[in-house]
């Protein structure tokens, strides 16, 4: 039962990010919508972790099984991609590295920002 009424708030939240997506103008997937909207209700303590960390739990556990119809449809067309498959290795590895340095880059500063402000406190 449990499950259940984590289910409800988690697709609730869902729903409610569906309609905001429909609502507002702006071109945010509804997903990013939900997501905001549970991390606003988490930090505020309308949520708490407890109300959905089973099941968020569980989905994350079963999130590689959602790639499975995707790789098979890759599969599938494996003779249309062949002809491009260099470039888009070539591609997803450069921006694979891309992201990997300024996401690391962005970390260094942050964390060097934190360390400056803690020494200016003694």
């Amino acid at each position: 039962m449990r499950y259940i009424g984590e289910c409800a708030i988690i697709f609730g939240i869902t729903l409610v990010g569906e309609l905001l997506n429909a609502v507002l103008p702006f071109p945010v997937p509804a997903g990013v919508y939900g997501l905001f909207l549970l991390l606003f209700l988490l930090c505020k303590g309308i949520v708490k972790l407890e109300d959905v960390e089973a099941t968020g739990n569980f989905f994350l556990d079963i999130m590689p099984i959602m790639f499975i119809p995707a790789t098979v449809g890759l599969i599938e067309q494996f003779g249309l991609i062949k002809e491009i498959l260099v470039p888009i290795v070539v591609i997803s590895l450069l921006s694979t590295l891309a992201v990997m340095a300024v996401t690391g880059k962005t970390a260094e500063l942050m964390m060097g920002k934190g360390k400056g402000k803690e020494g200016d406190r003694q």
